[in-house]
């Protein structure tokens, strides 16, 4: 741990605290829904592999607002539409 973060009990007790207060989930959230609205948001970048990365049973209850859930949604169907014209383009034999 690099001296300048404080102790090691410190910085567990501090994210102990943060956990247990949902500061994690309120800014993972914030940053979905700001790419989101921005256009930003690539869902072909989202990669869950649950032999390495596993998630505390707490997360199986994750709730997202509407608007982060709307703003997904929406990001996922317009990916799909720009891969599935990129794919015809490419059988015409013009890249995009």
């Amino acid at each position: 741990m690099p001296q300048e973060f404080g102790a090691w009990s410190t910085v567990r007790n501090r994210f102990r605290q943060w956990r247990d207060a949902g500061v994690f989930e309120v800014l993972l959230e914030g940053l979905t829904a700001e790419t989101a609205k921005r256009g930003e948001i690539d869902l072909s970048l989202v990669s869950i592999d649950s032999t390495t990365a596993r998630a505390h049973h707490d997360m199986a209850g994750m709730h997202l607002g509407e608007d982060v859930l709307g703003a997904l949604e929406k990001a996922a169907v317009e990916a799909e539409k720009a891969e599935s014209k990129g794919a015809a383009s490419m059988a015409r034999g013009r890249p995009t």
